[in-house]
C-alpha cells in the first residue's frame, strides 16, 4: 500500500494546533499525617514555654492512725519546658505576561503558583517537626530552628548498637544514631510497654514505607481477613492491637525525609500518644503580598510555629532501623 500522489497529510502541514492536555498531573505526596494529627495552640513569643507534671509515685503504705495529726508533704514544682519558632516560608513570582497569556491545564498562573507553594511549605513544615533536629536560638544572621520530636523522645526507646544515644535532655539537643537493625514486633512491643508504664497510652505508630510493611507482617495482634465476596485479600495492617490497647498506623513520607542520606530516610518507627503533641503557632498560616517592584505579581506564603511536646514520656521511638 502506497499513499496516493500529492495527498498532502500532517507530515506536511504547518499550523496544527499542539495537543496538549488541560490538566496537568502530579504525583508529589501532600499529605501530612503528623502535623495534621496533633492539636493547635497559641504561641506568643519566639521562645515557646509550657509546664509538664506528674502523679506522685503510688504508695503502698498510705495507712494512718484515726486521729493523727497531719504531716504535710512537701509539694513539687512543675517543670518548664520550651521550644524555638521557626519561620518557615514559600515565594511566588509571575510575570504579568505570563499570567495574560492563554494557558494549558491552569486560567490563572499565580493562583497556581500560589497553590503548589502553599503544599510544600506543609511538606517543609512535617519534615522540620518529625526531624532529628536540635533547637537553634538563631541571631541576625541565623535563622531560629524548631526542636523536632526525635529530640524529645528519650525515656520510651529502643535503639541500635555502637553509638546509639537518645537526648541528653528534652528538646535540647538532637539524638545519635546508632547501628541500623531489623525492625521486629519485640521492638515494637517492648516501647509500647515503656509508655505504659510510664503512664501513656499510645495510639499512633508512624513510620516509613519500608518498615510500614515490615509491620505488616508482625502476627501478634493482626488479624487477615480473605474477602471472598470481592476476592481481595487483606495483607496490611492499618490497625495493631498490643497488650495495651490499640494503635493505627499510619505511613509517614517525611520521617527522616531530609538532611539525611537514603539509607536513613524513614529509619525510625514513631509510637505517639497525639494528644501530648501540638504545633504552636506564632504567626498562622498567611499569604503576603509585598510591595511591587517589578513588572510581576509578587506572593510569599509564611508561618511562624513550633512543636509543643506536652509529655515525651507518652511516647516513644524504635529507632535505627533498617530501611531496605
Amino acid at each position: 500500500m502506497a499513499q496516493v500522489t500529492n495527498t498532502y497529510s500532517t507530515y506536511d502541514a504547518a499550523g496544527e494546533r499542539e495537543d496538549l492536555s488541560d490538566i496537568i498531573y502530579s504525583i508529589s505526596p501532600t499529605d501530612t499525617p503528623f502535623m495534621s494529627g496533633i492539636g493547635k495552640s497559641k504561641g506568643t513569643a519566639v521562645l515557646h514555654e509550657w509546664q509538664t507534671d506528674a502523679l506522685a509515685a503510688a504508695a503502698s503504705d498510705n495507712y494512718q492512725i484515726e486521729g493523727d495529726e497531719i504531716a504535710f508533704a512537701a509539694p513539687t514544682a512543675t517543670t518548664r519546658l520550651g521550644n524555638r519558632m521557626q519561620i518557615s516560608r514559600k515565594s511566588v513570582i509571575v510575570s504579568g505576561t505570563l499570567d495574560s497569556v492563554s494557558k494549558a491545564g491552569r486560567n490563572n498562573e499565580l493562583a497556581y503558583q500560589i497553590s503548589k507553594a502553599s503544599k510544600e511549605l506543609k511538606r517543609d513544615m512535617e519534615t522540620s517537626l518529625t526531624a532529628n533536629q536540635a533547637p537553634v536560638t538563631g541571631d541576625d544572621s541565623t535563622p531560629r530552628r524548631l526542636a523536632g520530636i526525635e529530640s524529645w523522645i528519650k525515656t520510651n526507646t529502643s535503639k541500635g548498637g555502637g553509638s546509639g544515644a537518645d537526648p541528653s535532655t528534652s528538646g535540647t539537643n538532637a539524638r545519635t544514631d546508632g547501628t541500623q537493625r531489623a525492625f521486629t514486633e519485640a521492638q515494637l512491643k517492648d516501647v509500647i510497654k515503656k509508655c505504659w508504664d510510664e503512664g501513656g497510652d499510645p495510639s499512633m505508630v508512624m513510620l516509613g514505607s519500608f518498615n510500614k510493611q515490615k509491620l505488616s507482617g508482625f502476627t501478634g495482634g493482626s488479624t487477615r481477613f480473605d474477602q471472598a465476596e470481592d476476592r481481595r485479600l487483606v495483607t496490611s495492617i492499618d490497625v495493631y492491637e498490643s497488650d495495651f490497647g490499640t494503635l493505627q498506623v499510619a505511613p509517614n513520607r517525611f520521617i527522616r525525609g531530609a538532611n539525611s542520606t537514603a539509607a536513613k530516610k524513614g529509619q525510625d518507627a514513631l509510637i505517639l500518644e497525639m494528644d501530648y503533641f501540638a504545633v504552636a503557632f506564632l504567626r498562622d498560616f498567611s499569604l503576603q503580598n509585598p510591595a511591587q517592584t517589578a513588572d510581576a505579581d509578587q506572593r510569599f506564603m509564611v508561618a511562624e510555629y513550633t512543636l509543643e511536646s506536652r509529655n515525651e514520656k507518652a511516647s516513644g521511638a524504635v529507632y535505627d532501623l533498617t530501611t531496605s
